[in-house]
């Protein structure tokens, strides 16, 4: 009897094919194959060649995680820290176990044969079809129909309810930006549905004071011209609230722009919180502004520091150079007013093509 039925099932779907291809129809959706073997399953019981359970067997489908960013300062990547965060999810129906009805019973949806799916063919041209797949708005996809008096009345026949919980996202010591905390199972449960995972997506605030780099952190510090030349020292609050005292060795001259490095107190890296990376300063170095200082200061400093460079230039090679005038200047200002000469440049460049395509006046030879 079960080689019978499959060789009723593939004479009857060649023939099929044949016929569909004569007509233009297309094949490749899988409508046509279900409508065929609805067929045959009235005729011999369904679910199978040989019979047995009109039940199909069901494959769970992998539920969509659900990603949240989470806000983070720099203090709570370096100590550590945990947020608890308010979650309202889909679960399923406790009372009818996520059948949606009380009988746990359903019959199956008559507009789409319980695919969920519905098949529709339209002509698009002579002699040529086109076969197109939707989800069947009888039952949205489930392929199952509840009767009002079978519903289930907790969830009303959704198979789902709301929860409400609360959890608790530990921050580790180390994380970087982007690093993703994952609850395993905790998104949107649904009928026949492998429950996705809600994930946590750090997102790092700006600090205004540190600036990381992997396991380093970077300050920027100021110092005054008689700091950088004559020594320093100032205390800098950590992102733990420890004071370090930062000072220089005796006789050391900081240059602008110079860095300088601290060992093992950087940030502590991820899963080895005793292991940190380094912390760098920035030294920046600011000089006193014109006339600040007196023509003596000037020449006492002569006497304390190095001696000039640039040799004096005599009396002779003064007067074969012409003499210039420099003044102060903003760079940033200077940008924006290049820009706007730019901007003038083009739109006059504009103004004189529109002119130049306009039609002329043209005197005729007699």
């Amino acid at each position: 009897m079960k080689s019978l039925v499959i060789q009723i099932k593939e004479k009857f779907m060649i023939n099929m094919g044949k016929m569909h291809l004569r007509r233009g129809w297309d094949l490749m959706g899988v409508g046509v194959v279900t409508i065929h073997f609805d067929i045959f399953e009235s005729f011999f019981g369904g679910g199978g060649f040989g019979g047995g359970s009109s039940s199909r067997g069901r494959r769970q489908k992998q539920g969509e995680d659900v990603a949240q960013p989470l806000k983070v300062s720099l203090e709570d990547l370096y100590n550590g820290t945990s947020k608890k965060l308010s979650l309202s999810r889909n679960i399923l129906c406790a009372k009818c176990k996520g059948k949606g009805s009380k009988s746990g019973a359903f019959g199956k949806c008559r507009g789409c044969q319980g695919t969920g799916m519905k098949v529709s063919i339209r002509q698009i041209g002579l002699g040529m079809m086109q076969q197109m797949q939707h989800v069947c708005t009888e039952c949205r996809g489930s392929g199952e129909l509840i009767s009002e008096k079978d519903k289930c009345p907790h969830c009303r026949g959704n198979k789902v309810t709301q929860e409400k919980r609360v959890l608790e996202v530990h921050v580790e010591r180390g994380m970087q930006h982007g690093q993703k905390i994952v609850f395993e199972g905790q998104a949107d449960e649904a009928p026949d549905t492998i429950t996705g995972d809600v994930v946590f997506v750090l997102q790092l605030k700006k600090h205004s004071k540190f600036e990381r780099k992997m396991d380093d952190l970077f300050v920027e510090h100021s110092l005054s011209l008689t700091e950088a030349l004559c020594g320093y020292q100032f205390a800098l609050t950590h992102l733990d609230g420890r004071q370090l005292l930062i000072k220089s060795n005796p006789c050391e001259i900081v240059k602008p722009g110079q860095y300088k490095a601290i060992n093992d107190e950087g940030m502590p890296h991820h899963h080895r919180p005793f292991m940190r990376g380094k912390l760098y300063i920035h030294f920046n170095v600011g000089f006193p502004d014109s006339g600040t200082l007196s023509p003596e200061q000037c020449r006492t400093l002569e006497t304390i520091l190095p001696p000039r460079q640039s040799k004096n230039l005599s009396e002779m090679e003064i007067d074969n150079c012409e003499e210039t005038i420099m003044h102060d200047v903003n760079m940033e200002e200077e940008k924006r007013r290049k820009q706007q000469q730019r901007h003038q440049h083009e739109a006059y460049d504009e103004d004189e093509e529109e002119e130049s395509s306009m039609p002329r006046v043209q005197c005729a030879q007699q």
